[in-house]
């Protein structure tokens, strides 16, 4: 009732028209044929699609290897300490988080002023694509961390002992044995991923410049000018038809011949 209430609301409202500044109830597609018509759409959906694909490659790439130390490597109060440490980032707003990193990566920050020490920079990471990424990590590496490990937590050991008995190297057993193991827990966390970074508005905006545009950029903008609830509309709902789409789609892989 609560996904779906606002979902139909949402669908109407993308027909309504604006009349001076004001949101009149209306079955107009026009909304829908002039922010599918238009470049800058296009463009902010690539670039949206593009940069959350990349965040959830690399998160679930960086965050493996330590989900994989943790369930595998550390002690059983080791493991409660690790899972406390990820769990600790939720207890401060993300917006302060990402506040934060900009005085690391702003030009006179933290980071370029201890490379400055050794004589290398000053590099521009505030305003561009490496500050979204790191804001992107920022919101969703701990979470990412902890899926995977809860996910590699009920890997039978007994398949890892048996490939280890058939002379199966360590780097092998991870990938062959381990990996498909696991694939539900790690295909659930990079859609996870995929999901918070795709609609996120913080860290393009604060760490990335917000020029050009995310989709998220693009709906406050557009309700800026002129009040136009209903193309902002269209933009959310392409969105959202983005995710669901995404989302079975994983789903769907993550389950797919997991009797097998």
């Amino acid at each position: 009732m609560f996904f779906l209430a606002p979902l139909v609301f949402l669908t109407a409202l993308s027909f309504w028209t604006v009349r001076n500044f004001r949101v009149e109830p209306d079955f107009n597609p026009s909304n829908w044929t002039k922010m599918l018509s238009r470049g800058v759409f296009w463009d902010a959906y690539l670039r949206t699609l593009l940069l959350s694909t990349a965040a959830t490659v690399l998160t679930s790439a960086l965050a493996f290897p330590c989900a994989y130390a943790i369930a595998f490597k550390l002690s059983e109060t080791a493991r409660r300490w690790a899972v406390f440490l990820m769990v600790i980032p939720f207890f401060t707003s993300y917006l302060v988080r990402v506040y934060s990193w900009q005085i690391f990566l702003s030009d006179n920050g933290i980071i370029n002023a201890l490379l400055a020490k050794i004589g290398i920079g000053p590099f521009g990471m505030l305003n561009s694509v490496f500050g979204i990424m790191v804001g992107y990590l920022t919101l969703s590496f701990p979470l990412v961390v902890l899926l995977q490990l809860f996910s590699l937590m009920f890997v039978d050991r007994t398949l890892i002992e048996a490939a280890h008995n058939l002379r199966c190297s360590r780097l092998r057993t991870v990938f062959e044995v381990v990996v498909p193991a696991a694939k539900v827990g790690l295909v659930i966390a990079a859609l996870f991923c995929f999901i918070l970074t795709f609609g996120d508005f913080v860290s393009p905006l604060y760490l990335g410049g917000g020029d050009p545009p995310t989709l998220s950029i693009l709906i406050t903008d557009t309700t800026k000018s002129g009040q136009q609830w209903p193309r902002a509309a269209v933009i959310a709902l392409t969105m959202i038809g983005t995710l669901l789409a995404v989302a079975f789609a994983a789903v769907s892989y993550a389950y797919r011949e997991r009797g097998r």
